[in-house]
C-alpha cells in the first residue's frame, strides 16, 4: 500500500470519532511509525510503505478511533516549546499549564534576575514545570518530587533528553523526602490532581480511561491536595518566597480562600484567556 491510500485508510477509521482531527493525527501516527517528518508523507506519498508498518499504522488508528490518546501513541508532547516524552501511567502536559509556567519564568526574570534561585516542584509527572523553567531560567536550583515510580522514570528521560543539569528529582509523598531544618525553597509550585471525584462522568474517554487517576481526582471537592500543601509548605518556604498553583476553572476563590486561611498574602487568582481560573500565587511572608 503507498502512503496515500494508507493515509486515507486511516482518516476513514478515525472519522468514527467526532473529537479527532483526522488529517493531523493520521499524519502524525504514519510519520511516527516511518521515523519521517509529515513534510515526508506530502512529497512521497505514492511511495509504498512496509506490510508491517501498515499492520501496526491500522491496530494504532482503530486504538485512537477508541479514545486512547494520540500522546501515547506517537510518544510525545509539546510544552512550552520543549518536546516532552509521554507514556500511559503520566498526565499529558496541557496548554493551561503553560501560563503558571510562563508566570514564574517572569518572576524569576524580574526578581532573581541572574541570581540563583531554589523552586520546588510537587508533582511533576513528565517534568513539564520544572523542566521548562529550568531551561528558560538556567541560574536556578529546581527540586521536583512524585508519589509514583513512573512519573519519576519518565521526568528523569526527559531531563536526560534536555541536557539539564541543573534539576534533582526524588520519589516521595509531598515534602516527605525533605527536611525542614535544611530544605527551604524560593518558589513552590504545583499542578495537584484537582478534578472532584463525581466529575468523573464529564471527562472525555481519553482522560478519564486512559490517564492516571492519581494526576487528576482531588477528592470529594477538587482540594483535598491544595489544603495539605498549602499547610505543609510554610515549613519549607524562605520568608520572601511564593507558592504557587494551577487550580481548576472554578476553584481561584476556593484556593485563594486556603491560602489566606494559612496567612499568604497578596494571593492573586489569573485568568486564561477564557477568562476561567487558571493560576493561584500566594506570598510567605514568615512563620506566625
Amino acid at each position: 500500500m503507498v502512503i496515500k491510500d494508507l493515509l486515507l485508510e486511516g482518516i476513514r477509521i478515525l472519522e468514527k470519532n467526532l473529537n479527532i482531527n483526522t488529517q493531523l493525527e493520521t499524519r502524525l501516527i504514519l510519520s511516527k511509525l516511518m521515523e519521517v517528518d509529515k513534510s515526508y508523507l506530502y512529497a512521497y506519498e505514492d511511495k509504498s510503505v512496509n506490510d508491517s508498518i501498515v499492520k501496526e499504522f491500522i491496530e494504532l488508528v482503530k486504538k485512537r478511533s477508541q479514545g486512547y490518546p494520540l500522546q501515547y501513541i506517537i510518544g510525545t508532547q509539546e510544552f512550552m516549546g520543549l518536546d516532552f516524552n509521554v507514556r500511559k501511567g503520566v498526565l499529558i502536559p496541557r496548554g493551561d499549564t503553560e501560563i503558571l509556567v510562563q508566570y514564574l519564568i517572569h518572576y524569576i526574570k524580574k526578581k532573581f534576575q541572574e541570581r540563583e534561585f531554589s523552586l520546588l516542584d510537587i508533582g511533576i509527572g513528565s517534568g513539564a514545570i520544572s523542566l521548562a523553567i529550568a531551561h528558560y531560567c538556567p541560574n536556578g536550583n529546581i527540586f521536583g518530587v512524585d508519589i509514583k515510580e513512573d512519573a519519576l522514570e519518565i521526568a528523569l528521560e526527559n531531563m536526560k533528553k534536555m541536557n539539564l543539569n541543573n534539576v534533582k528529582y526524588t520519589l516521595g509523598d509531598i515534602f516527605s523526602p525533605f527536611d525542614k531544618n535544611i530544605h527551604k525553597f524560593d518558589i513552590i509550585v504545583s499542578n495537584p490532581p484537582y478534578i472532584p471525584d463525581e466529575e468523573e462522568h464529564h471527562l472525555q474517554i481519553e482522560v478519564a480511561k486512559h490517564e492516571p487517576r492519581s494526576a487528576l481526582f482531588g477528592g470529594f471537592d477538587g482540594l483535598d491536595f491544595y489544603k495539605r500543601i498549602t499547610k505543609e509548605a510554610k515549613d519549607y518556604l524562605k520568608k520572601g518566597s511564593i507558592l504557587a498553583y494551577e487550580v481548576g476553572h472554578n476553584q481561584g476563590e476556593d484556593v485563594k480562600s486556603i491560602l489566606e486561611e494559612y496567612n499568604y498574602v497578596d494571593v492573586t487568582i489569573i485568568k486564561d484567556l477564557e477568562e476561567r481560573d487558571r493560576v493561584v500565587i500566594g506570598a510567605f511572608v514568615g512563620s506566625d
